[in-house]
């Protein structure tokens, strides 16, 4: 639990929401740039750009630029990194069957606050 764990980097690094959907995209196979920020709705250049650095820094997604004009730069899962794609999935499996769950306990979290708020205002005038 210390907060310089190396563990806990990891852990950061690997329970990013961009990592997971990056690693999750690289599972089906080699892919460019432009694919990939086309796949992830959402992510700015800037971000896939930092996460897929960090990922290769990481040791987990490799970065080969084809010498050919424009530039080809494709990006792979490493050995290390297909090791993710089996817990990401069941993850995703988790969430996507508790998900019903989930959104029930989320609208039930907002109800009490509103109705709680009207109950109060209530008894403060029956009184």
């Amino acid at each position: 639990m210390d907060a310089q764990c190396p563990s806990r980097l990891v852990l950061d690094r690997i329970a990013d929401k961009w990592t997971a959907l990056i690693i999750q995209i690289l599972a089906r196979g080699t892919m460019r740039y432009a694919a990939l920020q086309r796949e992830i709705g959402g992510i700015s250049q800037k971000m896939l750009t930092q996460t897929l650095r960090s990922l290769e820094r990481d040791g987990l997604v490799q970065r080969t630029v084809h010498p050919v004009v424009p530039p080809k730069v494709e990006y792979a899962l490493t050995r290390l990194g297909r090791t993710l794609i089996e817990p990401l999935h069941a993850l995703c499996r988790w969430s996507e069957k508790h998900l019903p769950e989930l959104q029930a306990n989320r609208a039930r979290a907002k109800a009490p606050a509103s109705s709680s708020h009207r109950s109060d205002s209530f008894s403060l005038h029956a009184s």
